[in-house]
C-alpha cells in the first residue's frame, strides 16, 4: 500500500551547521538553558543530544560549582556515544575527557561496577563516570544519599524512567531530586512511554525547565535527506511469504523481526532469520573475525548482512563490535535485528527501517523511525515500514488483529504531526486584521490562561496526542460515522485530559482540548493557497482559514483520515469485519435478546426490504437494535470458531 506519511523538507542546512563554541543549533537552544538544576531535554535521534549534554555537564563542573558529572544510559552498547571527544578545536573552552576506569559501559558484574561508583564518589580528581541505568540504581543503595550532593545525573534515554512505585530509576531519581543538591539532566528522543504510566508525577515534572527542539526542525536543516515515508504493508499468513515483497537490499535496511512472544512470531527466531536469508539468495560465508555473511543474490551481487538476533555472547560481540567501528556505506547492507539497533544505535547510511509486527510502545516506534533519519551522502529518501498481519475474517483473534491494525495507523497519524512545522493559534476578534506568520486565528478559541497549560501546549502536545490515540475508547472511535466527532471531541478528549493531568481545573482541560482538536484536524487537513487566501480540508470541505470557528473544528473528527486510509486500504469484506468488531465491542445485548431479534423480527425485516440486511446507523431504534444484533451473533460465531455468515 502507499505511504500513509510523506513529508518533504527544505534542506536548509540549519540544524547540522555550528556556531563559534561548535554547537549545533538543538545543542545552542539546550546550552542556553544551563543554569536550571533540572532540565529535560527532547529532542529526535540524531539531534546532537550526547553532544548537548557534554557541553551542559563541562559548564556545571567549570563554572557552576558542581563536582562531579554521572551519565547513565539504559544499555552497554549507547556508551560509546560519551566517550571522550575533542571540543576545544571547534571552539568551546574544555574538552569531555575522563579516566577511562570510570567507563562503566563495559563486560563485568554489578558488584564490581557499584564498587567503581563508590570508588568515584569518593575520588576528588575524579569529574566523570559513564555507567548504565542498572549500575546506578544498585549504586545508590551502596552509599548515602549525601554522595549525590553537587554532582550532575545526566540520564540518557529517559522514558525509561517511570512514575510508577516499583520502577527503581524512578525511585532513585525521586530521591536524588528531593534529598540532595544534585542537578540533572534528562534526555529523550520520545518522552511518552508505551504503557499509561507517565514518566515523572506532575509535581516532579513542573520542578524541571523544558528543552524541546522537534523533528520537524531535526528533518528540514538537513543537508541530504529531503523525504521521508512512513506506511504499512498488510500480509496473510507468515510474514517470512511476504518479506520478499518489501525488503530491498538495494537499500541500506534495518529488519526488526517481532518479538519471539508476538502473534507474528514463528517463535523460532534464528530459524526466521535462516529464511530471511534464503530469501535474499545463498550464504557463501561468515567472516571468522568481523561476523559479517555474505549472501549472494541471484543476479550475482553479495549483500553484506549482520545479524543482531543470534545471541550467543561470542558471536554477537564480535558483530556489535565490527557495527561500531565501521565508518563506510559499503561495510554493511542489512542489519536483522530483534530487540537490538533502536535507541542509541547510530548508523548514518540507514534508508529503510522495516519492522514486523505492531509495535506496543509509540516510543519504540520513534526510536525504530529515527534509525533512518540521520542524514548522509548516500540517501535524499528514507523511509519506515510496518509489516503488519491483515486481521482475517474467518479468525477468531480477529479483534486483536483489528486492534493491532489501527493502533498502527494511529501511530502514524501522530508521526505525521510530529514530523510537520507546529501552528500558533490565538483567538481571533472581529476587528482583528493583523496577520502574524505561523499563526492561526480561531473565532471562539480559547487561549491558555495559565503558565501550566502554556508549557503542556509548548513542550507536551505529541505527548498528549499519544496518551489519547493509545486510549482503548479513542480506538474504537476512528470510524467516525459510528460515533458523533462532538462525542470524541468534547466528552471523550477531555477525559483523557483529565487522566493524565489531574491537577489541571475544567477552564484549563477546556483550553488544552480546543488546543488538541484545532491542532490535530489542522494538520490532518489538506492546507492550499489561492491568491492571498488559504483554505485548509475538514471533512471533504475546503474552508477558508479566515473563516474558522471552534465550533466548525469541533463538528470534525480529529482521526478521520485513519479511517479513510482503512476505507481505502482494505477490501469491502474486511472493512465489514473490521466495523462489526469495532461495534460488538460498544453493543451492549444478551445473548436471549441476540437469538430473539433472530428469529422473530429480522426475517421479516429481510423480506419486506427484498433481502437488505437492516443498518446499524439508522435513525430507527428497532432497525438499529436488529443490525446490533447481527453484528453481536456474527462475532459470537467468530469466536466460536464458526461461519461468519449469519
Amino acid at each position: 500500500m502507499p505511504n500513509l506519511v510523506d513529508v518533504t523538507y527544505a534542506q536548509t542546512g540549519k540544524s547540522l551547521s555550528t556556531d563559534n563554541l561548535g554547537m549545533r543549533e538543538m545543542q545552542a537552544r539546550a546550552f542556553a538553558a544551563r543554569d536550571a538544576q533540572y532540565l529535560l531535554l527532547k529532542a529526535p535521534p540524531a539531534s546532537g543530544k550526547s553532544r548537548a549534554l557534554m557541553f551542559l555537564g563541562l559548564d556545571k563542573l567549570f563554572n557552576q560549582g558542581l563536582k562531579k558529572v554521572i551519565v547513565a544510559v539504559p544499555e552497554r552498547s549507547i556508551g560509546s556515544s560519551f566517550d571522550p571527544t575533542d571540543l576545544k578545536s571547534h571552539g568551546f573552552y574544555a574538552d569531555w575527557s575522563f579516566d577511562d576506569k570510570y567507563n562503566l559501559c563495559t563486560p563485568g558484574g554489578d558488584a564490581s561496577k557499584v564498587s567503581a561508583v563508590k570508588e568515584f564518589l569518593a575520588d576528588s580528581s575524579a569529574t566523570i563516570l559513564i555507567c548504565t541505568h542498572a549500575t546506578i540504581r544498585f549504586a545508590f543503595d551502596a552509599v548515602e544519599e549525601s554522595a549525590f550532593n553537587d554532582v550532575l545525573l545526566a540520564i540518557d534515554e529517559f522514558h525509561h524512567v517511570s512514575a510508577d512505585v516499583d520502577n527503581r530509576l524512578g525511585e532513585v531519581l525521586r530521591a536524588i531530586m528531593s534529598k540532595t543538591t544534585a542537578h540533572v539532566i534528562a534526555m529523550t528522543g520520545s518522552y511518552f512511554r508505551g504503557d499509561s504510566i507517565p514518566v515523572l508525577s506532575p509535581e516532579d515534572e513542573a520542578k524541571f525547565q523544558k528543552v524541546t527542539y522537534n523533528y520537524y526542525e531535526q528533518l528540514n536543516g538537513y543537508t541530504h535527506l529531503k523525504t521521508l515515508g512512513i506506511g504499512y504493508h498488510f500480509y496473510q499468513g507468515s510474514y517470512l511469504s511476504a518479506i520478499d515483497e518489501i525488503l530491498d537490499t538495494d537499500e541500506k535496511t534495518i529488519l526488526h523481526i517481532p518479538n519471539v512472544n508476538a502473534g507474528e512470531s514463528t517463535k523460532d527466531k534464528y530459524n526466521e532469520v535462516d529464511k530471511v536469508l534464503d530469501v535474499i539468495g545463498h550464504v557463501v560465508g561468515q567472516d571468522s573475525v568481523t561476523g559479517v555473511i555474505s549472501v549472494k543474490r541471484a543476479d550475482g551481487k553479495t549483500i553484506k548482512v549482520a545479524d543482531l538476533v543470534n545471541d550467543n555472547p561470542q558471536v554477537r560481540d564480535k558483530i556489535v563490535a565490527f557495527l561500531r567501528t565501521m565508518n563506510s556505506v559499503d561495510d554493511i547492507d542489512l542489519i536483522i535485528a530483534l530487540g537490538m539497533a533502536k535507541e542509541g544505535f547510530d548508523w548514518p547510511y540507514c534508508q529503510h527501517a522495516l519492522t514486523v509486527g505492531y509495535r506496543g510502545s509509540l516510543t519504540e516506534i520513534i526510536q525504530i523511525i529515527g534509525r533512518a533519519t540521520r542524514d548522509s551522502d548516500n540517501k535524499t529518501h528514507s523511509q519506515f515500514t510496518n509489516l503488519i498481519a491483515q486481521p482475517d475474517a474467518e479468525n477468531e483473534q480477529v479483534k486483536l488483529s483489528v486492534n493491532n491494525m489501527l493502533k498502527a495507523i494511529t501511530a502514524s497519524l501522530l508521526m505525521e504531526q510530529v514530523l510537520a512545522p507546529n501552528f500558533k493559534f490565538k483567538t481571533k476578534r472581529f476587528d482583528d486584521e493583523v496577520h502574524e506568520a505561523g499563526t492561526i486565528k480561531i473565532r471562539g478559541f480559547k487561549e491558555p490562561s495559565s503558565q501550566r497549560v502554556k508549557d503542556i501546549v509548548e513542550s507536551d502536545l505529541n505527548d498528549l496526542k499519544a496518551a489519547i490515540l493509545q486510549d482503548n475508547r479513542m480506538l474504537q472511535a476512528l470510524p467516525g460515522q459510528f460515533i458523533d466527532p462532538e462525542i470524541i471531541n468534547k466528552v471523550m478528549i477531555p477525559k483523557v485530559i483529565q487522566m493524565k493531568y489531574p491537577e489541571l481545573n475544567d477552564e484549563e482541560i477546556e483550553e488544552l482540548r480546543q488546543h488538541v482538536v484545532a491542532d490535530s484536524v489542522i494538520k490532518n487537513g489538506e492546507i492550499k493557497e489561492v491568491g492571498d487566501k488559504k483554505f485548509v480540508l475538514m471533512a471533504g470541505k475546503f474552508v477558508n482559514i479566515e473563516d474558522l470557528h471552534i465550533d466548525l473544528i469541533d463538528r470534525v473528527n480529529p482521526f478521520q483520515k485513519a479511517f479513510e486510509v482503512l476505507s481505502k486500504s482494505v477490501t469491502a469484506k474486511l472493512l465489514k469485519v473490521i466495523q462489526d468488531t469495532i461495534n460488538a465491542g460498544r453493543i451492549q445485548m444478551t445473548d436471549e435478546e441476540a437469538v430473539l431479534l433472530y428469529r422473530d423480527k429480522i426475517p421479516a425485516f429481510l423480506k419486506m426490504h427484498g433481502g437488505k440486511e437492516p443498518n446499524i446507523t439508522s435513525g430507527e431504534p428497532l432497525e438499529r437494535r436488529m443490525a446490533e444484533a447481527l453484528v453481536y451473533l456474527r462475532n459470537k460465531r467468530r469466536q466460536m470458531g464458526r461461519s461468519e455468515q449469519a
